[in-house]
């Protein structure tokens, strides 16, 4: 089945807003707004001001889980005092309600019956409370799975921090110190991440909305503290209601692009197998590789 992909080369807050309404959904209840809130020192992550609009339209709460490395990769997000400090310092709490959702245990877990790699998914257990989802992506790319969209949020945004150790380690291990010296292969990573994505889209099915921002075009994520400067100029908003489909959409553009730091943001892509979580999601069949590009 073709999924429809709304997409607009200018980028603002207001244009955001727009692309969410073509859509033609309401997400009902209580709306989880999950985004990148940013690590200490990254100079790449949007900025609060700019999801304002797009949140306050549908009334949501910004949701975030703590991270799995700490000092590893020199952030500190792995701890919930620290976590909430910087998230208040990046002007995050100034704009909206935000939920560290794993901020008290147990995690929620979720069964993968299908999964390729994980046969269940930990994750902040305060996701439980919310009736929908709106997942705001920053697109670019990303140290270890090649590229960060709409289904890196799904997966690794959602997960508690023992569920992102058990993404990064193919289901090894739950220790978020361990999961460093066992990193999964780049085939069985980005396969477990489908599999912690598959879940929460089967959670949230049919109240959910994506939107990806293709701004700040770096090869590094947002979790990076020290982060390559953009290599691309900015491209564009894409809106969905299908994850697939919208990064295959994103990776398409990067693609077809003419711009002179595409072949880098191609090689950081390629060399972690980037492509393979869009394999595998589609393999896994909540979405499709198939789109239409509609430009507004």
């Amino acid at each position: 089945m073709t999924a429809k992909v709304y997409f607009s080369r200018e980028i603002t807050p207001e244009k955001v807003v727009d692309l969410y309404r073509a859509l033609g959904v309401q997400l009902p209840g209580k709306v989880a707004v999950k985004v990148h809130s940013g690590e200490k020192g990254n100079q790449n992550f949007l900025r609060p001001d700019f999801w304002k609009p797009m949140v306050d339209e549908v009334q949501g709460t910004i949701v975030e889980c703590n991270t799995a490395y700490g000092s590893v990769l020199g952030g500190v997000r792995d701890h919930t005092e620290s976590h909430r400090k910087l998230i208040e310092y990046h002007g995050w709490s100034k704009c909206f309600t935000v939920d560290l959702m794993d901020a008290e245990g147990p995690d929620a877990v979720w069964e993968i019956p299908n999964g390729k790699i994980l046969k269940e998914n930990h994750l902040g257990r305060n996701i439980e409370n919310y009736d929908s989802m709106l997942v705001l992506a920053h697109f670019k790319g990303h140290p270890r799975g090649g590229y960060g969209g709409a289904l890196k949020q799904l997966s690794i945004g959602c997960a508690s921090a023992r569920g992102k150790a058990l993404i990064h380690s193919g289901g090894v291990t739950d220790d978020t110190l361990e999961t460093w010296k066992k990193h999964a292969s780049n085939v069985v990573f980005p396969e477990a991440m489908a599999d912690a994505a598959s879940s929460v889209v089967k959670h949230f099915e049919g109240k959910l909305a994506f939107i990806n921002v293709m701004k700040n075009l770096s090869v590094d994520c947002d979790c990076c503290a020290v982060a390559e400067d953009p290599c691309m100029k900015d491209v564009g908003i894409l809106a969905s209601l299908d994850p697939i489909a919208i990064d295959q959409a994103c990776i398409d553009l990067i693609y077809g692009s003419d711009d002179p730091g595409r072949d880098h943001f191609v090689e950081r892509v390629e060399s972690r197998n980037g492509i393979h979580t869009i394999e595998a999601a589609a393999e896994l069949g909540f979405g499709s590789r198939a789109y239409e590009l509609v430009e507004l």
